[in-house]
């Protein structure tokens, strides 16, 4: 009798214990309470976790991409803009994880959020478009500092894109269509002026050289010449007419 009621108690005990196993992922923590009271943080490997007593949760630290949707935003010089970013975060804490906020992967997507939303409102359009990557740090760092008190440790922050209206779309690209006109009139006025200058020095040294202009209007004369579909009206200089004037009389 007290054979059978020893085998009875061990089968029981056994099949507790078998049933109390837990199995703890490499890549998890589990996070075990006693009467509802935080005890430990359990490690990977098998646990024992007391069915009725104890309970646990199992928290995944792996490096998590949230991704934050589309908010509408309106920059510090009031342009309406859409930008959606992704956050790369851990677990850092486990326990605080579970004890300090209720669902820490929806608490987090809508911290993001709003930070999003009011560092857009802190910048022009310009430095948005121009300086996604200091804006994403901000971001970051004011996460970061926020869900530290819930165990969690942002990595980064990327702004994925930034959606403008047609109109302001249309703007800009009328902004930069004159920026390049702008650009082309100052080279081309660049090129002109070093032209001039140099025609400037070019006609200074043929008026201060001896015959040197005849020589440059006989070389224009024999360019003329190699194309006969052409009729060229020539102006001949004064002192040319005058040498050949004094030429004939004698």
């Amino acid at each position: 009798m007290y054979y059978n009621l020893f085998s009875t108690i061990f089968g029981i005990l056994v099949f507790v214990t078998i049933s109390s196993v837990r199995q703890i992922n490499q890549y998890q923590r589990g996070v075990k309470f006693t009467f509802g009271k935080f005890s430990k943080i359990m490690e990977p490997g098998w646990r024992i976790v007391w069915p009725i007593i104890q309970t646990y949760q199992s928290v995944d630290i792996r490096t998590k991409a949230v991704d934050v949707p589309d908010q509408n935003a309106i920059t510090r010089d009031n342009v309406t803009v859409k930008v959606n970013a992704v956050i790369y975060y851990k677990v850092s804490n486990a326990d605080k994880a579970i004890i300090e906020v209720e669902n820490f992967q929806y608490a987090i997507s809508q911290y993001a959020q709003t930070t999003m939303r009011n560092i857009v409102g802190e910048v022009t359009l310009d430095e948005l478009l121009s300086s996604r990557d200091k804006i994403a740090e901000r971001i970051r760092e004011i996460v970061d500092k926020e869900t530290d008190a819930w165990g969690l440790k942002v990595q980064n922050v990327e702004l994925k894109d930034v959606s403008l209206p047609a109109d302001m779309e249309r703007t800009i690209g009328k902004q930069a269509e004159a920026e390049r006109e702008k650009r082309a009139v100052i080279i081309n006025s660049e090129g002109e002026l070093a032209a001039s200058e140099n025609i400037a020095k070019a006609a200074a040294m043929l008026s201060s050289t001896p015959g040197a202009l005849h020589l440059r209007t006989l070389q224009s004369i024999n360019d003329m010449a190699s194309d006969q579909s052409n009729t060229v009206v020539y102006m001949i200089p004064i002192e040319a007419l005058r040498a050949v004037e004094g030429f004939i009389k004698k």
